[in-house]
């Protein structure tokens, strides 16, 4: 597929004063300067992440009536009910909340509830509910989920038990009548920082409690490894307070994990330091897996056993979950790439919506992301659902999915989500008039070069430059993620060195040279490229920067994104 590549531009005044304060590369001055690192005081809280810079939890709106609730539950012996989302952010979320509690108050008095994905569905659950007024219980801690449940906790609060909602997402015109609400995405709350995700909300309501109560800090830090896997899988910001939580959140995973993060390392067969990458496709699929394909109060178990053996168990039945996803996964993408190919109308279109009503609910977002790789466009993927037809849409970079969803919202009977991705669900005899409707909203206001995926360039360097000490600093520019991404670099007018080759008819190893200096790359799923480096001529080549290690010795190598003949582009 054909790919827009887009080197981001710099200012020349800006890379010149770091690179006179910092006395590093003026490439990487560069890539600080398009992350709004400009001053020395700026590049060293990022190079060096301290957890004394984290923002005062009691500037965030409702914290002190949180905590002064909570205090009164402990008081009072009031039971105690944590609840949360089903997915990675929930889980870990609750699972840090719950061991906490339980550490500072009667472990007796407190426990813990994830809705079923199925039966019940996304946040704030009746069930849930009716599960705390059977157990008594008076006070329930909602994290990740909650800020727009107006009408579930209203009927909790005629229940007698009253919420404190940890949130992140956008909440809506009418707030839950709540003890409190934590959640930095109110119009009206002065905290510094609005990316935190559920698990950093709750890890907020820690502190602040840690503070009232004057408790070691060593208790509250002791949850940081959650917070990390949970910053990873929500794909928030990689800025602020989310980059210190991972950055010594990773320091945790790699050096003290839980016994239930060091189990699924060790089914993973992780054997080096983990990253935020490692994170995101070992930990958080196995994870998600739990509540896509069973249930997923087994994911809270494993975070909080303390037990090594039994963690292990549990940690066995999140991988064969995981095990079953990706079955289910490659199962359905080749079913739904082969609809695709089989209907030539579909493939002349600017979405993509497949239905088949045997497909597995729990991973159809995850096929509408892989028909995005194979085709570009915003795809839907749906299932039959009870009496209906439930499923999953993801987007391409730059489209608003969600409001293209609502334009169609007289022909579904729910639907929610936000600019990426979003789930819906409609009756059977609608789905034809949904899938033209879509595409006529989508085709009538999605520019064309969004339908070409983009490759975001930092920085043109030559080989030259690709030294230890270069490579060094990269990795000092870690965690990354969203707006902190790992840079991407291009280098213009390089040759096959005469001795690059198609590894396992798919892959290729690159050793190209530019300028007498020859360099080595691996580039996944391009052995249909490989006659561009035959030809001897000069290609341009995207790629990031990683360490290869064979037989004891480490090499920078290139891991190559995409190239084309340098006259092209």
């Amino acid at each position: 597929m054909q790919k827009r590549w887009k080197i981001l531009p710099f200012n020349d005044e800006t890379v010149t004063s770091l690179h006179r304060y910092l006395k590093v590369s003026p490439s990487i001055c560069k890539i600080l300067s398009q992350r709004s690192i400009t001053t020395f005081e700026t590049a060293k809280d990022y190079f060096v992440p301290a957890l004394s810079a984290l923002h005062d939890p009691f500037l965030m709106k409702d914290m002190q009536k949180a905590v002064d609730r909570i205090i009164q539950a402990f008081n009072n012996k009031e039971q105690i009910l944590v609840f949360g989302d089903y997915d990675v952010d929930g889980t870990t979320s609750v699972a840090s909340m719950y061991s906490f509690l339980c550490e500072v108050y009667d472990a007796n008095l407190i426990d813990f509830y994830i809705p079923h994905r199925y039966r019940e569905g996304y946040g704030v659950s009746k069930a849930g509910i009716d599960f705390a007024a059977a157990k008594g219980i008076t006070l329930i801690i909602c994290l990740d989920c909650g800020v727009k449940s107006v009408e579930l906790i209203a009927y909790a609060k005629t229940l007698g038990i009253d919420f404190i909602v940890c949130d992140h997402h956008l909440p809506g015109p009418v707030l839950p009548d709540a003890a409190a609400i934590l959640n930095a995405k109110q119009a009206d709350c002065a905290y510094p920082y609005k990316e935190l995700c559920g698990c950093g909300v709750g890890f907020k309501l820690m502190t602040a409690l840690t503070q009232q109560l004057h408790l070691s800090e060593k208790i509250l830090y002791s949850y940081l490894d959650l917070v990390a896997i949970a910053i990873a899988a929500d794909i928030v910001p990689m800025t602020g307070e989310n980059r210190i939580l991972a950055y010594h959140g990773l320091q945790k995973i790699n050096s003290n994990p839980l016994p239930g993060i060091k189990a699924l390392m060790e089914l993973a067969g992780i054997q080096k330091a983990m990253s935020i990458t490692n994170v995101v496709f070992v930990i958080a699929p196995r994870v998600n897996a739990a509540g896509r394909m069973d249930d997923a109060k087994k994911a809270v178990q494993l975070f909080i056993e303390k037990d090594v053996e039994k963690a292990k168990a549990f940690a066995d039945m999140l991988h064969a979950d995981n095990k079953d996803r990706k079955e289910a996964d490659s199962t359905i993408t080749e079913d739904a790439l082969e609809i695709i190919k089989e209907d030539a109308a579909l493939q002349l279109k600017k979405t993509c919506v497949v239905y088949n009503e045997h497909w597995h609910k729990g991973v159809v977002g995850i096929v509408a992301s892989r028909l995005i790789e194979h085709y570009h466009r915003p795809t839907i993927v749906l299932t039959k659902s009870g009496e209906h037809i439930a499923g999953s849409a993801r987007s391409v970079p730059g489209f608003n999915l969600y409001e293209a969803i609502y334009e169609c919202k007289d022909l579904l009977i729910a639907y929610g989500g936000h600019f990426a991705a979003a789930g819906l669900t409609l009756a059977k005899e609608n789905l034809a008039a949904f899938t033209d409707k879509f595409e006529s909203v989508v085709a009538a206001t999605i520019p064309d070069e969004l339908l070409v995926p983009e490759i975001i360039i930092d920085a043109q360097i030559d080989f030259s430059e690709i030294k230890e000490s270069f490579y060094n600093i990269l990795c000092r520019m870690e965690p990354f993620g969203p707006e902190n991404m790992r840079p991407v670099f291009i280098t213009k007018n390089c040759k096959d060195a005469g001795y690059s080759k198609v590894l396992k008819e798919a892959h290729i190893k690159f050793i190209v040279q530019q300028n007498d200096v020859t360099v080595t790359g691996i580039g996944f799923n391009m052995a249909h490229q490989f006659h561009l480096l035959q030809n001897n001529q000069p290609v341009d080549i995207v790629y990031t920067l990683d360490e290869n290690e064979w037989n004891g010795h480490k090499t920078i190598q290139l891991k190559v994104i995409d190239f084309k003949p340098s006259s092209t582009h």
